[in-house]
């Protein structure tokens, strides 16, 4: 081949070739790029096969993640109306959550008698349709499954109802609701889904019960601190006030406003709670006539952090373990003594202790702290264990440290945070008539 062949060849590729050798160029050329491709589609058909079988099989899962999900968000939202109790504010909301929930014609909640509450969704004109079944649900205690041929309706071919299902909310033997489930189909899915929502809304009926009892028991055992605040109180008190008005108006009168303050603030009817300022505000009105009936016998120390006033305590908490230390540690000393009230910061808690120098007590007496309040023994201890526990759990109970002839303190550790733990204070002004003059001018008005 000539050097001009080979530079025809290098620059050109195949001009300048020989015809015969050009054909045979031709021919041999895509021969190996064939012999490369096919493999490389083989390979690439079955990569696309493996990635749509996984994807057809992750499919599935994917879907019934996200219907899991999206019931158990409805479900969420739901709770905190139906806690709330049932009228006809949570009644509209709970049944437009269920209407997203099941995704089905309409939801309906009727009370216990019947009568329609709240109604969301389509075809509501069926509800006169199913009084009689709805009847017959709360009856015989017991679900009812109606089908839409089985009512009269004037659009049957366009009425997207096909079944109805009612389903009686039954709480502790007594039906508070009743639920009606529309559906668009006539399967045992939607009588499965109405029973399983059924059985949701009964339980959050249920705990919403429980917490209202747990609020009259907490309601009812202030009750009892109240009516264990020692009657022998009420009365030394007044005879030791009868006693200074003539020697000492001055300070009698002062005492009984005390008296008053202190009987107002201890036998109010509202909240559960207040804050741990009150509280000691309280203990310093009852400590104040105390010293006044002890005179030089009672010493009083208070030793409290600025930082933990603000911080909310149960009603009532502090203030009979001070009586008690008084009327148990040193009434019965003959040289009287000290009580100490203490108030620190702990972190996330306040630590409260009340202290007492006075006669102690066998410790093998605290063994059951929960009967302590009901042999007499000490006013309320027994109570305010229970009730530091049910408020804050197990964690929070009293620690009391005592001996015979030691004296005796008793800490307990409140959270500065806790759930539903507020301080709701009561208007006093609100609850006191205004006090006149004796020429019958408001007393606000006097100076004028």
């Amino acid at each position: 081949m000539s050097p001009q062949g080979e530079k025809l060849y290098t620059e050109s590729g195949l001009e300048g070739l020989h015809p015969a050798h050009q054909a045979q160029s031709i021919n041999a050329v895509p021969d190996l790029p064939i012999a490369q491709i096919i493999p490389w589609a083989v390979a690439g058909l079955l990569l696309i096969a493996l990635i749509t079988v996984v994807a057809r099989s992750r499919k599935p899962s994917s879907f019934v993640d996200d219907a899991v999900l999206e019931a158990v968000y409805h479900m969420s939202k739901a709770t905190p109306d139906l806690r709330e109790g049932f009228d006809q504010s949570s009644a509209d909301r709970i049944t437009s959550q269920l209407l997203e929930l099941l995704k089905c014609v309409a939801i309906g909640i009727t009370d216990a008698e019947g009568t329609l509450v709240s109604w969301d969704g389509e075809a509501n004109d069926h509800y006169v349709d199913l009084t009689a079944a709805i009847g017959l649900s709360i009856r015989k205690h017991r679900r009812e499954v109606v089908a839409h041929d089985d009512v009269p309706c004037d659009h049957r071919s366009t009425c997207k109802m096909k079944t109805a299902v009612i389903v009686p909310l039954i709480v502790d033997g007594e039906i508070e609701a009743v639920l009606i489930v529309l559906g668009r189909s006539r399967g045992k899915r939607l009588i499965q889904m109405a029973d399983a929502v059924a059985q949701f809304v009964c339980t959050q009926f249920e705990l919403a019960r429980l917490d209202e009892s747990k609020v009259q028991l907490q309601q009812a055992e202030i009750k009892a601190l109240r009516a264990q605040i020692s009657p022998h109180f009420i009365y030394n008190a007044l005879n030791t006030i009868s006693s200074l008005i003539r020697s000492d108006p001055e300070e009698a009168r002062e005492l009984l406003q005390e008296f008053a303050d202190f009987t107002r603030y201890s036998f109010r009817t509202s909240g559960m709670f207040t804050s741990l300022a009150d509280e000691l505000r309280n203990i310093d009105r009852y400590l104040t006539i105390e010293r006044a009936r002890f005179g030089g016998r009672l010493e009083v120390r208070l030793k409290i952090a600025p930082e933990v006033l603000s911080v909310v305590v149960p009603f009532l908490i502090i203030q009979p373990l001070v009586e008690n230390a008084v009327q148990h540690g040193l009434a019965n000393k003959p040289s009287g003594g000290m009580v100490t009230v203490t108030a620190q910061d702990y972190g996330t808690e306040a630590l409260i202790s009340v202290e007492d120098d006075g006669i102690g007590m066998d410790p093998a007496r605290l063994a059951d702290l929960r009967n302590s309040h009901r042999t007499g023994a000490h006013v309320g201890l027994g109570n305010i264990n229970a009730r530091m526990r049910q408020l804050f759990g197990d964690e929070y109970a009293l620690m009391v440290e005592t001996a015979p002839g030691a004296g005796m303190k008793v800490t307990l550790r409140v959270p500065k945070f806790a759930p539903g733990v507020r301080t709701e204070l009561p208007d006093y002004a609100a609850a006191v008539p205004p006090q006149e003059s004796r020429n019958g001018a408001p007393a606000h008005a006097r100076g004028k």
